[in-house]
């Protein structure tokens, strides 16, 4: 009995990138199968019987999944690679550790903090992916303090251009010389997300940082520096995106 497998997952699977970035992948018409480019969104395939290639490589599943939390600094990209040679998170990696690896989700270059890189594609697409609400906190130093109602619009959803966003928690951590640094928790995840909410509370952003991801933390690891998740970690992060 053959177990057909939709392509954009069996990419994600190899570890070449998220399910997210497989797709474009087949789309832009990088994908192959059996020779014939493929660019139906879909597509399912054998993985024992049907050969796979992207950009003309020739696709196997991995063997061993590697799965790493790095402590971003500002002035990186979190991109495998920038067409125009400006630093990324890769550029914080050992050679031999980072082959295969992608960031799971982004940070904006000047946003520090906690990021995941793996080469499981299923979970980094499950993580990131809101129907799984993942945790997600922050801290925020932004301009003025915010008042109480601006606070419960966290929890309301601020309208964006790009719709409401979901319920959020934040509330003042510290003030310092008019300014406050905001505790921030999301289980969404759109881009410069957290900047344009508070910009859009007129509290702009003066800094932001990731502190958790999940029940992931930065404890122990300074800037620049990067560790491997424990087997318990791994486990844990399956389990929440319900992937045993």
């Amino acid at each position: 009995m053959s177990s057909l497998i939709r392509l954009q997952k069996f990419i994600a699977m190899a570890g070449l990138a998220s399910r997210r970035g497989a797709e474009k992948m087949i789309v832009a018409g990088r994908v192959k199968v059996d020779g014939r480019p493929v660019r139906k969104l879909g597509t399912k395939i054998d993985p024992a019987k049907n050969r796979v290639e992207v950009d003309s490589r020739f696709v196997s599943m991995l063997p061993e999944k590697k799965y790493f939390l790095l402590h971003k600094p500002a002035g990186f990209l979190t991109t495998v690679r920038d067409p125009r040679g400006r630093p990324t998170v890769m550029d914080l990696l050992p050679g031999k550790i980072k082959k295969g690896l992608f960031p799971v989700g982004r940070l904006d270059r000047d946003t520090t903090g906690l990021l995941l890189l793996t080469n499981d594609g299923e979970l980094a697409f499950r993580l990131t992916h809101p129907r799984f609400e993942v945790e997600k906190g922050y801290l925020a130093l932004v301009r003025g303090v915010p008042s109480s109602g601006d606070l419960k619009k966290f929890k309301q959803g601020i309208l964006l251009a790009d719709g409401r966003t979901s319920p959020a928690e934040a509330e003042i951590s510290s003030v310092k010389r008019g300014d406050a640094l905001l505790s921030i928790t999301l289980r969404e995840g759109r881009k410069r997300q957290i900047k344009r909410m508070c910009a859009a509370l007129d509290h702009p952003i003066i800094s932001l940082k990731r502190v958790s991801f999940a029940f992931l933390t930065l404890e122990g690891l300074a800037p620049h520096a990067f560790r491997a998740l424990t087997t318990t970690e791994i486990s844990g992060l399956s389990s929440i995106v319900g992937l045993k």
